[in-house]
């Protein structure tokens, strides 16, 4: 560890010796420290490196990976620093439903855009608990950030908690229990409501996928942007599973020349850009998919629309969800 991480660190630990709850005006702004808290503390979370034992509600959050900021900020608790997301993010690395839900609102610090955890900044924010459940921390890591505060780490694979899995985490960490129950209640009736609306997804097999740079990407069952896609009516196309490699938790890549075997009733493709998108719909090696003979390809463009339902947070699935439906209805039909 660098000798300015360990000043900072010091100074950090002196700032919260004071009694950070109630000398600054970010401490109000993550939580309110009066509300009746739906859970009780302390709380101790299993995770993929062991556990971590939150003693008191936190006042001060600061989230790492994806995901976390929404589901705090969707449960009435404003980090005081969260992450810069150069995908879908604006210029100052905010995602638009953030932007959104936080209208009026203080903006937390918005951490470096680097691939490691800015232990630094981190540090200089002084949190009480560090939740980093939806992200790619190593142990190492996750051992440098505890340094700083208890940290939630991911239950079980690096990217790959699922959805209403982190949303059900951050509540326990937060001691917002009773608060992520009723927004989970909330987000299912809306997916419900879809899938009650669109009887013709029952039964049709999907497959999601995205071309990039030369990659094909096919998503498994554990992304989080197919479990809430089944969660519309529609079931994972046998070929998804028969073709899979043991590459990533989440997803495998697959040989254009293999492409013809990837057979669905529906294909979803995600590109960040129409360019992108229109490239794959009219490139040879796409031309040999069943999906794109017949035109039962629906395919979201842009990074925001893209990334709110990929993976759907606490925040970005309610504002992404009308858009995706509409666009998987089309190329049903």
């Amino acid at each position: 560890m660098s000798r300015r991480l360990t000043l900072t660190l010091a100074a950090a630990a002196s700032i919260l010796g004071l009694g950070l709850s109630g000398c600054t005006a970010a401490a109000e702004d993550s939580t309110d420290p009066g509300a009746a808290a739906s859970g009780s503390f302390p709380v101790t979370i299993e995770h993929a490196f062991g556990e971590t034992t939150i003693d008191e509600q936190p006042t001060r959050v600061v989230t790492w990976g994806w995901g976390s900021a929404d589901d705090a900020i969707a449960l009435g608790v404003i980090p005081v620093a969260m992450p810069f997301q150069s995908y879908a993010g604006d210029e100052n690395g905010v995602l638009p439903w953030i932007n959104e839900a936080l209208d009026g609102e203080e903006m937390p610090v918005i951490l470096p855009d680097t691939q490691e955890p800015p232990y630094e900044d981190i540090a200089a924010a002084a949190p009480d608990v560090i939740l980093a459940a939806y992200s790619g921390i190593t142990e190492q890591e996750y051992d440098l950030l505890s340094e700083i505060a208890p940290v939630v780490a991911y239950p079980g694979d690096a990217w790959a908690t699922p959805w209403r899995d982190l949303i059900e985490i951050t509540g326990t960490a937060l001691g917002k229990t009773d608060e992520a129950s009723t927004l989970l209640a909330s987000i299912d009736a809306e997916i419900a409501d879809q899938a009650a609306a669109h009887p013709e997804f029952a039964g049709k097999t999907i497959a999601l996928t995205s071309d990039s740079a030369g990659t094909f990407y096919i998503y498994k069952k554990e992304d989080p942007r197919v479990d809430f896609t089944l969660d519309l009516g529609f079931v994972s196309a046998p070929a998804v599973d028969e073709l899979a490699t043991d590459e990533a938790s989440f997803y495998y890549t697959l040989s254009y020349e293999q492409l013809d075997q990837l057979d669905s009733d529906l294909l979803v493709n995600f590109g960040s850009t129409q360019e992108e998108s229109d490239a794959f719909l009219t490139a040879s090696y796409a031309q040999a998919m069943p999906q794109v003979q017949s035109g039962t390809v629906a395919s979201p463009v842009g990074a925001a629309f893209i990334s709110s339902v990929s993976p759907p947070t606490g925040l970005s699935l309610s504002w992404g969800l009308t858009d995706y439906v509409a666009l998987l209805a089309a190329a049903v039909k």
